[in-house]
């Protein structure tokens, strides 16, 4: 029994890789190809992602159905034919051309995008008229739907709106709930389309119109529920003196109107909510990306610019580092922000910054030393001050003394 189990299991698994090699092979392949025209892509990718193709092509989508307006009219299509012709095939061209530079940018996936696959449905409609005039005739019965269908053009609006997207994520959201809504309203619909029928479709004294068979019980209760022309039906039922009808009627529409669309509006407005709220959110996350971006391109410039420096201050030495800082003064712009986290923390910044501590460094010694100078001298003159001035007293006082002795005839007074 455990061989066999043990057999069954190398085979199970004998039979996945021969299966899996082959794909992992093509992956494989697949990943070590590289497009040759990067630089081609890249540029169609930044044209493709521009605001200012999006809002061409929203442009020519609203003029495409402006124009499949004026075509409704009779008169107009008679007298702008050839324009009318003409703007077709323009506008085939330019949905062509979006679908072409679209699959170009990103082939694989191109076809994984739900939005994508609605523009080749929308492209096949354009073209399924040229293709039934050209085997079936003008005069081909269908050919007035597929002229119809043209209106579905303007669906392509979808793409370029990231709101209607928002509603479109939040109705396929509640897709889950709301079947399970209208499956409980179609079973209340059941019950009552029976017991209708039960009571109000006898065909001696019975509504035949409305509750006649289950089919046309079940279109009264939909008007019913949709609160549309209730009193009407209401009073076809007291015309012929059914018993219990105002009661049946009363609770249907509390059920059916009062609770079953409440709640499926209701959970339409929940899910509409989060999903805006989930729009806001991408949309600051994108931002702060943006911001991001932005700012690291600030500071692989300015790391480049501080590196040239750098080298150039290596390779010239006559140049002065006062020189050099002038020098990255003119790359800056007055546009770009101040960036201080990465740019303060870069290894290019911190050897500028260190050198020029470095100088100040140099240039407060010298200052100290020309202080020390002169604070010395000071000291010098101050101390050769006070001998000047014993050295003048003594003079004055030999001058004094030494001139009244040397007159002849002056006596000096003497005390008694």
């Amino acid at each position: 029994m455990s061989q066999q189990f043990h057999y069954q299991n190398n085979t199970r698994v004998t039979s996945n890789l021969l299966l899996d090699n082959p794909s992992v092979a093509f992956c494989a392949r697949f990943g070590k190809f590289q497009r040759r025209d990067s630089q081609c892509q890249a540029f169609v990718k930044r044209v493709i992602m521009s605001r200012l193709f999006k809002m061409i092509m929203i442009s020519i989508i609203s003029l495409n159905a402006f124009f499949v307006v004026l075509w409704t009219d009779y008169n107009t299509k008679y007298n702008l034919f050839r324009l009318f012709e003409v703007s077709e095939l323009v506008f085939a061209s330019i949905y062509s051309s979006e679908f072409c530079m679209k699959l170009y940018v990103d082939p694989i996936n191109y076809w994984k995008d739900g939005y994508n696959l609605l523009d080749i449905i929308i492209i096949i409609t354009i073209f399924i008229p040229y293709g039934l005039r050209r085997f079936k005739g003008k005069h081909y019965p269908y050919l007035n739907i597929a002229d119809g269908m043209q209106s579905l053009r303007i669906l392509k609006l979808i793409t370029y709106s990231r709101g209607i997207r928002t509603l479109i994520t939040a109705v396929g959201q509640t897709a889950y709930i709301v079947a399970s809504v209208l499956f409980l309203l179609f079973v209340l619909m059941f019950i009552f389309a029976i017991l209708g029928f039960c009571l109000f479709g006898l065909p001696d004294r019975g509504d035949q119109n409305n509750w006649g068979n289950l089919a046309v019980a079940f279109f009264t209760l939909f008007s019913l529920a949709t609160v549309d022309g209730w009193t009407d039906l209401q009073q076809q039922l007291d015309s012929r003196n059914l018993a219990l009808s105002r009661t049946f009627t009363i609770i249907f529409i509390l059920l059916a109107s009062f609770v079953f669309l409440s709640m499926f509006v209701g959970v339409m407005i929940i899910h509409t909510e989060d999903s805006i709220k989930k729009f806001e959110q991408e949309l600051m996350e994108e931002r702060h990306m943006t911001l991001m971006e932005e700012k690291q391109v600030i500071l692989t410039r300015r790391q480049e610019e501080v590196s040239k420096l750098m080298q150039l201050q290596k390779n010239a030495d006559y140049r002065s580092f006062s020189e050099l800082v002038e020098n990255f003064k003119k790359t800056l712009r007055h546009t770009d922000p101040m960036v201080l986290d990465d740019f303060g923390t870069s290894l290019p910044f911190i050897d500028v910054y260190l050198s020029t501590l470095d100088n100040q460094d140099a240039t407060i010694y010298k200052l100290q030393e020309l202080y020390y100078e002169i604070a010395h001298v000071l000291s010098l003159m101050l101390e050769d001050l006070p001998q000047k001035k014993q050295s003048q007293s003594s003079e004055k006082a030999d001058e004094k003394w030494g001139g009244g002795r040397g007159h002849p005839g002056t006596e000096v007074p003497r005390k008694p």
